[in-house]
């Protein structure tokens, strides 16, 4: 037997530390949108660089899109594409199963 080859494309994205938490997290933002700070305080433990990187990671594969508002400050967004939008739905089943069968350690949210 084979593995498909468009999960194994799937689980090359979503198997990269924080990009499934991204996508879950801009899922749940109004708009599907979030700007760089605010996810950078919400999504605590990764790095200003880190999470620059995988912003990036996800808008190479066309899951987020970056826009740029002029004015003082600049004014930087970052929001999940149709494409994103339709991986997050898929993995409200797996977020589901979490719930009911993942047991939280001391020190997790």
């Amino acid at each position: 037997m084979q593995v498909c080859p468009y999960l194994e494309s799937c689980f090359e994205i979503l198997g990269r530390r924080w990009n499934g938490l991204i996508i879950h997290y801009l899922s749940n933002c109004p708009h599907f949108m979030s700007q760089f700070s605010q996810m950078k305080r919400d999504l605590n433990d990764i790095t200003p660089r880190s999470l620059s990187l995988k912003l990036t990671e996800l808008s190479e594969f066309g899951l987020v899109e970056k826009k740029v508002t002029e004015g003082t400050p600049v004014a930087i967004t970052y929001h999940l594409t149709e494409k994103g939008q339709q991986l997050a739905i898929a993995l409200k089943p797996v977020h589901e199963w979490a719930v009911k069968y993942i047991e939280l350690g001391e020190g997790k949210k």
